[in-house]
């Protein structure tokens, strides 16, 4: 009886894997650039419609639930996004064409994160039908991740119900990553006095702006993470002035903040405004640093399985999920955004495999 039932799941995972690599060779065939990335959209919707009872769509943005979901219930969210970068200039493959070589499935996010999209989209269907789990799946498949858009999970979000703890789909060798830095651009403006700069006349909002940069370049936070390391701020653009001749009333800079979980936007920003002479506007705020316990249910289990933990220095739609989340999934980061870029084809039938092992000692 064992034995039949481990030949049982064994046949399913198979089942599993060769559905997701056909799914991902579709979806890779299909330019999906942020913000047009509604026929591979179409194409989401299309494989759930005989598999799930209801498939919910806005815009861009594909979400489904389990059929046993129960509100009173907590909700574990499965989240990846199908659209991609645009290819760079160092492609020597076609990036739509799907190719699979030596082990490996070529095109354009294959990696980041097609591999962990279809991966999470079948461990959704392995857990869609059964009853008495402990917590209710609900999967999304988001829009304009690679921009962070508006128009990605962050506008569908409201619509998920109340989510407990998400795993978020993006190459990580399939370790956790159990915190992320948050992103938040800074413009400053620096003002001055207009002078003819041939007299001691005006004040240089140059100077001024040096004087804040110079700052910015040398402050250190005091809290620095076990994961994310020091909150890192670095001055990206200047503009100033409009002739040799007239000392500038005026200087804008703009600096690139990346946010440890020890520190919100709103501290960031107060304490540019308590020490600077140049006044911060913040583009947005919506960024946010993501953590979560190492202690969580959801980590322990993972590090049972051989999952290492670790600070992860990019965003992702992470930073717009308000509950405790990792980021895991087959593929490796550094392959991301790359000419040619790939993925093992073995990755995504182990990833689908950890994921479910560790979702099952979870939700049983």
């Amino acid at each position: 009886m064992i034995l039949e039932s481990i030949k049982n799941k064994s046949l399913l995972l198979s089942e599993h894997y060769q559905s997701a690599l056909f799914l991902l060779q579709q979806l890779i065939s299909t330019p999906s650039f942020s913000k047009d990335e509604n026929i591979t959209a179409d194409i989401l919707v299309s494989f759930f419609e005989n598999k799930v009872k209801k498939v919910f769509r806005k815009k861009n943005n594909i979400w489904i639930f389990n059929e046993f979901y129960d509100e009173n219930k907590p909700t574990i969210l499965l989240n990846s996004h199908h659209d991609t970068v645009k290819p760079n200039p160092g492609y020597t493959k076609n990036p739509f064409e799907a190719e699979i070589k030596d082990g490996k499935l070529y095109g354009l996010g294959s990696n980041d994160a097609g591999g962990c999209l279809v991966s999470l989209i079948h461990v959704f269907l392995h857990f869609y039908t059964m009853p008495d789990l402990k917590y209710n799946f609900c999967f999304a498949a988001s829009a304009e991740e690679e921009i962070s858009g508006k128009d990605g999970l962050e506008l569908i979000y409201p619509e998920l119900g109340k989510i407990d703890f998400a795993i978020v789909g993006e190459p990580t060798d399939m370790d956790i990553a159990v915190a992320e830095k948050g992103l938040m651009v800074v413009d400053f403006i620096s003002k001055g006095k207009s002078g003819h700069a041939a007299r001691e006349e005006g004040i240089n909002a140059i100077y001024i702006a040096l004087k804040d940069i110079d700052w910015i370049r040398n402050y250190k936070f005091e809290k620095v993470s076990p994961f994310l390391g020091p909150v890192k701020m670095t001055t990206t653009i200047i503009q100033a002035g409009t002739q040799h001749n007239v000392v500038p009333e005026f200087c804008s800079f703009t600096v690139d903040v990346r946010m440890n979980e020890c520190y919100t936007n709103e501290d960031i920003i107060k304490t540019f405004t308590d020490n600077l002479e140049s006044v911060p506007t913040p583009r947005s705020i919506r960024l946010k640093p993501s953590f979560i316990d190492v202690n969580h249910v959801l980590v322990t289990t993972a590090q049972k399985y051989g999952a290492k933990t670790y600070g992860s220095p990019t965003t992702s739609d992470q930073a717009l999920i308000p509950v405790p989340s990792v980021k895991m999934g087959p593929g490796h980061s550094g392959r991301s955004h790359t000419a040619d870029e790939y993925i093992f084809v073995d990755e995504i039938k182990k990833g689908i495999e950890k994921y479910i092992l560790i979702l099952e000692e979870v939700v049983n």
